[in-house]
């Protein structure tokens, strides 16, 4: 069995790239008994999760992974990003940190906890 580390690290390398290039397809690493907090406000399930990411004010962007750390859990693998994002006709990169609780399903991994906030102090 690969070491958290290589599991976060790939997972995290797919995510973003994902996310920066077919946000839709995000849907596959959800299942409905998924949250997502993002900035403060919590969503619940795929539908859900997946209405709020395809609702956010920009259509591009583009992720760059600055840190990440993983630790096992007693049933998954908890992962904390910090990085920064670039959004669509702005010039200056946000930092933003998230943290994703991954569980072991059919020989992969799914989102059971998916903590997004940016870091604008």
């Amino acid at each position: 069995m690969a070491a958290p580390a290589d599991i976060a690290k790939a997972f995290t390398a797919h995510f973003y790239q994902t996310f920066d290039a077919n946000r839709p397809a995000l849907a596959n690493l959800y299942q409905e008994g998924s949250m997502l907090t993002f900035e403060g406000t919590q969503f619940g399930g795929t539908a859900a999760i997946m209405e709020k990411l395809a609702n956010l004010p920009f259509n591009q962007c583009l992720h760059t992974i600055v840190t990440q750390d993983a630790q096992p859990t007693h049933a998954g693998i908890l992962v904390f990003v910090s990085g920064e994002i670039r959004i669509e006709g702005e010039e200056h990169m946000m930092k933003f940190s998230e943290v994703f609780h991954l569980m072991p399903a059919n020989g992969s991994y799914y989102i059971l906890n998916d903590m997004f906030r940016l870091n604008l102090s």
